[in-house]
Order: C-alpha cells, then structure tokens, then sequence
C-alpha cells in the first residue's frame, strides 16, 4: 500500500456541514491542514450528499421542492443505454456546478500549498440502502441495479479525485458509508459473504488513494482487512470497542494504512460538556491500550490525522458550534504534536 495522505495529527473533516454561507462553509473547510469541499444541504437540496451522488444515475426521480430521492426501475429501463452511451465521458461521472456551487469554487482555488486536500463521494452501499424503488425496496437489494450501481460510483468516485489531483497531487477522496454499520446485519437481506466480496471489488475499481469515512459502529475487523489507505471514524462514540482491535488496527498501519481519529464532538450539548484536556484524555487512552498491545507508537502518529467525530445538521445555533469543534481540533492538533513530535 503506497500512501500520499499525511499524517502527523494534521487536521480535517468530513465533509457535510450546517451553513448557508458558501463562503463561511470554505473559509472554514480551509481552515484545517487538509481542506474539503464542503456538502451543504440546508443551502439547497443539490448539495445533499445523496442527490450528489445520484446524477445522470439512470432511473432517479428528483422532487426538489419535497426533498426526496427516488427510484423508478421504468425510467432505469429507458435511461440505461443512453447513460452507457456516455460511459466515456468524465463529465457524465462529475458534479456539475447545479448540483455543488461548493465543489467548484473549491476547485477554482490555488490549493497547491497544502499537504493534501480531499473530496467524497456517498458510497454505493449507503446510496442503495437509501435510494428506495417504486416498491419502496432499497435498490441496493436489485441484482440487475447494484452491479450498474457499484461501477457507476467507482466512476464517479475516480472522476473527481482526477480533477482534484489537478489542484494537489496529494489528493484523495472519502467513500462516505454510515449504511456500512447496518451491512452485516441479519436485517439486510444482502448477505455476508456477497456484500464483503462486492466491496472488495468496488474498491479495486477505485484509483487511489482512497478511503471509507463512517460515523458507526461497523464490522472494524473486516474494514480495517480492506485494501484501503485511510480509514476515518467517529472515536468519540466507539472508543472502546476500537481499541480492542489492536491487532487489526495494527496490521492496517503497517501497510501503510491512515487513520483519521474523529474525536471532538459536534452536537450542542454533548460539545459542550467537553474540554479539550478531556479530548485529549479519550483519545490517549485509545492510543495506549493500542501500544499496550504491540502497535508501534512512532507508527500510529505518523499515521494519524484527527478531526471532528461526526456531522451535525440540526444544532440550535446553526453551524456555529461546528465551527467551534473545528476550532477545537486545531487547538489539540497543535498540543498533541508538541507532545508526540
């Protein structure tokens, strides 16, 4: 596994945010050492992830002025060779500047100065758990949708971290996937083995580097197995059971494998019960029970990177407690590296 993503508890975040400010959500994304585009769904409902994700995807039906994202396996049936027919044109896989004002003012920026910067796609697993049919069936259970579905995002995925590698070559992108944590439950009704075997592939479609961000509590042993080279996760919530991966988490790191440690919270109270030197405390009693248990300690800083713990869309005072949280990843970036640097 060969990695450009920094590491050295340098900053970033994903990438869905409160603001209706444009330019208040980049000045903030720009704030941290690897910046993002940012994915704004309380300014329209092209910014949302999901709608994202769904252009020019044969088969949706958009309501804009209702906010749902639909499926009609007729308008799929009559759509489907007119999408292959473009299957060559990058523009057909990009997002075009109707669905993220964000994506391209990100994009007309110098941002070759920074260590890396990054961009996302929501993943093909979560877009079919989400994306339900005119038989309200998630269209991710569809063995003649999911196979189209998992190349079409692979596409998508590979065509915007080409234009983002335009503006730094230290490039790489997210596979947002919350849906990972329902994965491998009995009530999927996707199998084990099939899911597991089918997101091996997908991601053998997706250039590199690339990487999961998840806020759940998934299978850590089978995604920490994956070809990935970076693995971001909400710590804040899931610190005690990460930690009793140590042997995984360190067979990850060896590999050359990043990971980005999301540990300050965005909501409004839980935030607000928190002090930085409490953060700090959460997140190094992780690392130590890790050291403990054989994973070198040099490694896992060189490798690290930490961040926020989730999103947050519905704090009372808007987008302003998430701009303290990305405040507060800054302050214990900088504290941890005069300790472990």
């Amino acid at each position: 596994m060969k990695t450009v993503i920094p590491g050295n508890l340098l900053t970033t975040a994903m990438a869905v945010m409160p603001h209706t400010d444009v330019d208040r959500a980049l000045e903030t994304a720009l704030s941290l050492d690897v910046p993002f585009w940012p994915q704004l769904p309380n300014y329209n409902y092209y910014e949302d992830m999901y709608v994202q994700a769904a252009e020019h995807f044969p088969g949706i039906v958009l309501d804009l002025e209702d906010r749902t994202l639909r499926f009609s396996m007729d308008k799929f049936a009559a759509e489907f060779e007119e999408t292959l027919a473009r299957f060559d044109d990058p523009a057909t896989f990009d997002i075009s500047e109707t669905y993220s004002v964000v994506y391209h003012r990100f994009l007309a920026m110098d941002l070759s100065d920074r260590p890396a910067i990054r961009g996302q796609l929501e993943g093909p697993i979560s877009f079919g758990f989400n994306v339900l049919d005119q038989d309200e069936r998630p269209i991710l259970f569809d063995d003649t949708v999911r196979p189209f579905m998992l190349e079409f995002m692979a596409k998508r995925l590979n065509v915007q971290l080409a234009r983002l590698k335009e503006k730094n070559a230290n490039a790489f992108m997210f596979v947002d996937e919350p849906g990972l944590q329902f994965l491998f439950s009995a009530m999927a009704g996707y199998s084990d083995l099939k899911a597991k075997g089918e997101l091996d592939e997908f991601f053998a479609r997706v250039d590199r580097p690339r990487g999961i961000h998840l806020c759940g509590n998934p299978d850590w042993d089978f995604l920490l197995r994956m070809d990935l080279d970076v693995l971001s996760m909400d710590l804040y919530t899931n610190a005690e059971v990460f930690a009793s991966y140590a042997g995984a988490i360190g067979r990850f790191l060896d590999r050359g494998g990043a990971i980005v440690w999301g540990i300050v919270p965005t909501g409004f109270e839980v935030f607000a019960g928190e002090e930085i030197p409490s953060l700090i405390a959460r997140l190094e009693m992780v690392w130590k029970v890790l050291w403990s248990k054989g994973v070198d300690r040099e490694l896992l800083v060189s490798r690290s990177m930490l961040s926020p713990a989730t999103c947050c869309l519905v704090n009372p005072d808007k987008e302003k407690t998430v701009e303290r949280a990305f405040a507060t990843v800054k302050q214990m970036s900088a504290m941890l590296r005069d300790s472990y640097l």
